[in-house]
């Protein structure tokens, strides 16, 4: 333990904790060195509340009439894609954890919107890792049909973020 005030000790395991909120972090280690015979360590821990989604449901599809099979076989895949954006051709996934920025910063019209036409390499959106900001490019070129995630929403690797065809 410290020789040093226990004051600046209570502050500085506070800031800690701030720290460990504010960037959404679970831990926190740290060693403070005063002197040669003393230091503090610190290890501020978050517990995560983990809450049990309910499993899906899923309802058995009716059977088709043979002469109407054609039509809900042609509708599948535009079907599976709705359901999973991440399965679409055009799906532009995040390449990491982090959080998603629109606009290049607040206040800012964002990169594209709804409608654009896009170019490769063109940055459709930014992705704040550890403090970097990491533009993403388009992977070709093409319109946006839709954007998936919200400004400042957190994502993890492979998320969907648009969709580009």
């Amino acid at each position: 333990m410290s020789k040093h005030s226990h004051e600046n000790d209570v502050a500085f395991i506070q800031a800690l904790a701030e720290l460990l909120n504010k960037n959404e972090l679970t831990e926190l280690s740290v060693v403070r060195e005063y002197g040669e015979d003393d230091s503090l360590e610190v290890r501020v821990v978050k517990q995560a509340t983990v809450v049990a989604a309910p499993a899906p449901v899923y309802a058995a599809a009716p059977m088709a009439a043979p002469a109407a099979a054609a039509a809900p076989a042609a509708a599948a895949p535009v079907a599976a894609t709705e359901a999973d954006p991440a399965a679409h051709p055009g799906a532009v996934t995040s390449p990491m954890v982090g959080t998603v920025y629109l606009s290049p910063e607040p206040g800012a019209s964002a990169f594209v919107k709804v409608g654009d036409a896009v170019k490769e390499g063109q940055t459709l959106l930014i992705v704040e890792a550890m403090k970097t900001m990491n533009h993403i490019p388009a992977p070709k070129s093409g319109t946006v049909k839709r954007i998936l995630i919200d400004d400042a929403a957190p994502v993890e690797f492979g998320t969907p973020l648009m969709i580009v065809e």
